[in-house]
């Protein structure tokens, strides 16, 4: 049976330009894939993908929480492919599983794990939950050598604890982290050390 991948990495860490990657591998061997793209994500264009590297290419399908996907797009298709999967509602992560068991075409999606406040995304929680390769795609802090594990959402250069989960930017808004320099940024709410229950500071 074909597999659900999940590969998941901080901002910065070259994840659409892996999916360029293996998409263009797959298109060379004279394969076919569909890309899978939120149409929340309007960044570069209603249905560009685009890497911080300038590649690009458009998607094949755009969807939204309650796209139902029409499986007979999938004849023939050697492998689907999704950028910014973490955008993705519980509902279509399970239509993806059931493309790799129903159809046996390997999924492969690249995202977030965590939002700014570390908490795991709805596509992600559910990748993490049901995928059956988890993968990292690793990148260093932006301020110092360490691997990142978080994303910081900054204003002026300072941490930002407040605002919509999803507030499309880029480098100026988001920056890969560490957990040591999420710490000493993010200060007195620190979700690492605030009580789940109260949201006051654990004792």
């Amino acid at each position: 049976m074909a597999k659900l991948y999940f590969r998941y990495g901080a901002m910065g860490s070259a994840k659409t330009l892996n999916l360029l990657a293996v998409a263009y591998n797959y298109e060379q061997q004279g394969k076919r894939v569909i890309l899978i793209k939120p149409s929340i994500d309007t960044r570069f264009g209603a249905d560009v993908i685009r890497s911080r590297a300038g590649l690009d290419r458009r998607a094949d399908i755009l969807v939204t929480p309650d796209t139902t996907l029409d499986m007979a797009r999938f004849e023939g298709i050697d492998c689907v492919i999704v950028d910014e999967c973490q955008f993705l509602s519980e509902y279509l992560v399970q239509q993806l599983r059931n493309i790799t068991v129903d159809l046996n075409i390997p999924v492969i999606c690249y995202g977030l794990r965590t939002n700014f406040m570390t908490r795991l995304f709805e596509g992600s929680k559910r990748l993490m939950e049901v995928a059956d390769s988890i993968e990292e795609v690793k990148t260093t802090c932006a301020f110092c050598n360490r691997k990142a594990v978080f994303n910081i959402k900054l204003r002026n250069g300072n941490a930002c604890v407040q605002g919509d989960e999803i507030e499309l930017g880029d480098e100026a808004l988001y920056k890969p982290i560490c957990c040591r320099c999420f710490e000493e940024r993010i200060g007195k709410d620190n979700p690492l050390r605030t009580s789940p229950e109260t949201g006051s500071p654990q004792s």
